[in-house]
């Protein structure tokens, strides 16, 4: 039994995994940024675009 709450002890001080969920964290929000972004330019880009394809007939 003394063995298992040396493993528990040694589980909750590991602080390995947390570097790795801040990362992911911080790869999640800039992808939220991202796609806000894309979907703010996207309509405007079709419009040039649609304003572009004339001249190029």
């Amino acid at each position: 039994m003394a063995r298992f709450f040396a493993l528990a002890l040694d589980f909750l001080r590991d602080r390995r995994g947390a570097t790795a969920l801040e990362y992911g964290f911080i790869a999640f929000l800039i992808s939220i940024a991202a796609l806000a972004t894309l979907q703010q330019i996207g309509p405007l880009l079709a419009a040039k675009y649609a304003g572009v394809l004339p001249g190029l007939q």
